[in-house]
């Protein structure tokens, strides 16, 4: 059976629009956007949270490794477990395995998702995946 599309799964969503920073850009997917401009568009409608996360708490972000010959999501969504001095552990959940990213590599700021928003990030299609070369 096919999947439905954003628009057709909008009257599911767990929040409420006004609470919902996301649903903007969830509202102008048609499902043929190149997951960079999902992405830029996502962002401008997020706040900047810094470069350092807090454990417990959700983040997308772009990322850039330095580790080469390694495949990467360069638009990770995040749940953040761990925080070290040179970077942060979480669940990444387009891949839905725990990584590890260097604060050095991520390419401008965090920007941290509510949890009610968290469900509707997942669905936008910003997962891009690459190899490091």
């Amino acid at each position: 059976m096919p999947r439905k599309t954003l628009k057709q799964r909008k009257q599911n969503y767990p929040t409420e629009n006004q609470y919902n920073r996301i649903r903007s850009v969830m509202d102008n997917i048609i499902g043929t956007e190149d997951p960079d401009d999902v992405m830029m568009e996502l962002l401008s409608v997020l706040t900047e949270s810094g470069k350092i996360p807090s454990a417990g708490k959700y983040y997308v972000f772009v990322y850039n490794p330095k580790t080469p010959n390694i495949t990467y999501d360069q638009n990770p969504v995040v749940a953040v477990t761990e925080v070290f001095e040179w970077g942060f552990r979480g669940l990444n959940y387009h891949w839905g395995q725990f990584r590890q990213y260097t604060t050095n590599e991520v390419a401008g700021q965090l920007y941290e998702i509510y949890q009610d928003e968290i469900a509707d990030v997942r669905e936008l299609p910003i997962k891009k995946v690459r190899l490091n070369s």
